[in-house]
């Protein structure tokens, strides 16, 4: 019954949300990417819905960083409801074409503002790089980006693709990752509690200080400072739940 009633909340609640939001873009600013941090907040609201108590932390001024690559880590559809809510203003995902097809929710993702690239097609794919380095000179803009390039699924953090790391090091601009606490099989949806989950922003990583060194050597230092973090959390979080201090 649980199960039920929450299935018919959140497909309620996404649908309403994604059809105001498309009328919402039509009329005010369509594609502008500050739209991105204000509905994926809102999407944000759903995790107690699902009995879960997100947790965010950011660094001492984050809200002032310059234009920048976010990274994080990409485990499940969940991260709509946890990686979401930790989006900065005037920062727009990256993502592949086929999300424009989803109902009602493909369109909101593209009115919004964010970047559809065509993931099988190799040459478009890495024309990508070229056009984000292009806006991050004509506006103020950041791009969050799974540098996993697919879900986890319970695989703890797979390797990165180096598109994100490129496109930094071309830029010049920092990467800053953004780690979540593993939410692999943790949701029951007939379980009302459904324990904590962990966001947290890391320090900016300057790009420039890997100027005379190949970008895997970036993308590797960012995962291993990534796949730490991930460690810590997954043990805070274990350890908090167990003593029931949520």
């Amino acid at each position: 019954m649980l199960s039920l009633l929450r299935i018919i909340i959140v497909v309620m609640y996404s649908i309403l949300l994604c059809v105001f939001g498309c009328i919402y873009c039509c009329l005010f600013r369509p594609r502008d990417p500050r739209h991105v941090a204000t509905f994926g907040h809102l999407f944000g609201r759903l995790a107690p819905i699902f009995g879960l108590k997100v947790e965010l932390r950011k660094p001492e001024g984050a809200e002032n960083y310059p234009n920048a690559i976010y990274i994080c880590n990409h485990q499940n559809n969940y991260d709509m409801i946890t990686a979401a809510s930790m989006v900065q203003p005037t920062t727009v995902t990256v993502g592949k074409r086929s999300l424009l097809w989803v109902p009602f929710f493909g369109l909101l993702y593209w009115l919004t503002g964010n970047l559809l690239i065509d993931r099988d097609n190799r040459a478009k794919a890495h024309g990508t790089i070229g056009e984000l380095v292009d806006q991050f000179k004509r506006k103020r803009i950041s791009f969050w980006m799974f540098p996993e390039g697919t879900r986890s699924r319970g695989r703890g953090l797979l390797p990165f693709k180096t598109g994100a790391f490129h496109a930094a090091v071309a830029a010049g601009v920092p990467i800053i990752p953004v780690v979540v606490s593993n939410t692999h099989g943790k949701i029951k949806l007939n379980r009302l509690k459904n324990g904590l989950a962990i966001v947290e922003m890391l320090p900016p990583v300057d790009t420039q200080a890997f100027a005379d060194q190949s970008v895997r050597k970036l993308a590797t230092h960012c995962r291993e400072l990534m796949a730490a973090k991930l460690d810590e959390l997954n043990a805070e979080v274990a350890a908090r739940e167990a003593s029931g201090n949520l």
